[in-house]
């Protein structure tokens, strides 16, 4: 996948839909004060988690988020006037972990020859330092000397073998009170990060071996449902419907009766929306793992019977999540067009893209548009032949200008803050949701030292 910064027009959306959304984006303008003032309330009770991106998907007729992210790569794809607002929010959110924090030890994924991922890392290295920590990388595969990357960028990283003192983590005597915790965890717990006294950001317990999107997507219904009650709003347009229907085995085509079911109930759902509010698209759902991320384990149908109908490679496909883990359970979600289209370099041409909204504590601080030149409007765009391109917005904007168009700018990435806002707290919701049921740690751990294995 590309992951270079690349200039763009400014996006355009199917003519078709403009007045949909218009509308959606003028009331959503006109009510943020009411808007702002629910947040505010919210934040309070349920703090946010330290980071996260999430997948927008602009129909027109309806803008909804896809995807929730809380250890978020692509730091390298954001837009540099959205600088100032990243570093004051690392600011706020690492005081908000540890108030007396001078240093914070990054911990990546494990790919580290990923050269995407690590220009994702040391933009990450790079906006903490700004924001006046000292930084260290630790790397949890079993290394035993410091390894060095030369970037395509021209930046430099190095990560260090870490190990752990009674309950503490420490590179080289390098023991901060803060673990900036960048890795999703999804092939499961990592023993050396339980029972920590240091604070880890955000907790493991919100790795994918611990959350999955049904919940997380249930929540975030109920909370749409609740705000668009105070603003008076249809919370369909701004929400995917979904179904969920347990265990399922795609190589022994176990709980295939039941995916089918769900598949023809949902669409039949997705087709009454569409009949009220005179859409004329075919409606589609998508089918994805339960928990994880890059792309994987996903498909669409627009008819229960291809979901009973993939063969012999397409079955393995969607068998297969990151880290070589097996799907048991996926998330039957409502597919939301794309009538978005942005250019990825100075022709006339424009792909189908969508937003993917950056926040850092309850502040939207960037984002970039993820393009596919080989996918269509009913697709996923997170597959390998992707290009990002920054938000091509010329102000970081994290309030509307009611007098301005509310298809300017300014309005157009309020109302993706707001949807992204409504995820990252249903972010905050589930990882309450989590503590209550987590059981207490014991404090009495022996000060031996280990290497991470």
């Amino acid at each position: 996948m590309s992951l270079e910064h690349i200039r763009t027009p400014h996006p355009e959306l199917d003519a078709h839909y403009c007045g949909p959304l218009l509308e959606i984006e003028s009331h959503i303008i006109c009510q943020h004060r009411q808007i702002e003032s629910w947040f505010r309330s919210q934040w309070l009770q349920h703090p946010a988690p330290f980071y996260a991106s999430v997948d927008l998907r602009n129909a027109g007729f309806k803008l909804a988020p896809v995807d929730t992210n809380l250890f978020p790569a692509g730091f390298n794809n954001l837009n540099h006037i959205f600088d100032p607002l990243m570093v004051q929010a690392i600011q706020a959110a690492v005081e908000h972990a540890c108030p007396e924090a001078r240093d914070v030890l990054i911990i990546p994924e494990r790919h580290t020859r990923n050269q995407f991922y690590l220009e994702s890392l040391a933009a990450l290295v790079d906006f903490v330092e700004l924001a006046g920590f000292g930084v260290r990388i630790g790397s949890l595969d079993p290394i035993d000397e410091p390894l060095h990357f030369d970037l395509p960028s021209g930046r430099q990283l190095t990560q260090h073998p870490i190990c752990r003192v009674g309950r503490r983590i420490e590179v080289d005597g390098f023991s901060p009170c803060t673990i900036l915790l960048n890795n999703d965890l999804s092939g499961g717990r990592i023993p050396i990060l339980d029972d920590l006294e240091q604070t880890v950001i955000p907790p493991a317990e919100l790795g994918w071996w611990n959350r999955s999107k049904s919940d997380h997507f249930t929540i975030y219904q109920k909370l749409v449902t609740e705000l668009c009650e105070v603003i008076d709003l249809d919370p369909w347009l701004l929400t995917p419907l979904m179904r969920d229907c347990g265990q399922i085995d795609f190589l022994k085509r176990e709980g295939e009766a039941c995916l089918e079911q769900q598949v023809r109930e949902l669409l039949a759902e997705i087709q009454e929306k569409y009949d009220t509010h005179g859409i004329r698209e075919k409606p589609f759902v998508v089918i994805k793992a339960d928990s994880g991320t890059y792309g994987m384990g996903v498909m669409t149908a627009q008819s229960a019977e291809e979901v009973t109908q993939l063969n012999r490679k397409q079955r393995t496909r969607m068998q297969a999540s990151k880290e070589g883990l097996g799907i048991k359970r996926v998330l039957i979600q409502e597919g939301v067009h794309s009538f978005e289209k942005v250019s990825i370099d100075q022709s006339a041409e424009k792909f189908v893209a969508e937003p993917v909204i950056y926040m850092v504590d309850h502040f939207v601080v960037g984002g970039f548009y993820r393009v596919h030149t080989k996918k269509g409007i009913n697709e996923s765009l997170n597959s390998p032949g992707a290009s990002f391109v920054p938000l091509p917005f010329n102000e970081a904007c994290s309030l509307p200008t009611p007098s301005a168009s509310p298809d300017s700018e300014r309005n157009r990435l309020y109302v993706y803050g707001v949807v992204a806002r409504l995820a990252l707290l249903a972010a905050a919701y589930e990882h309450q949701m989590i503590q209550a049921k987590t059981p207490q740690a014991p404090t009495d751990a022996p000060a031996k030292r280990e290497v991470v294995a």
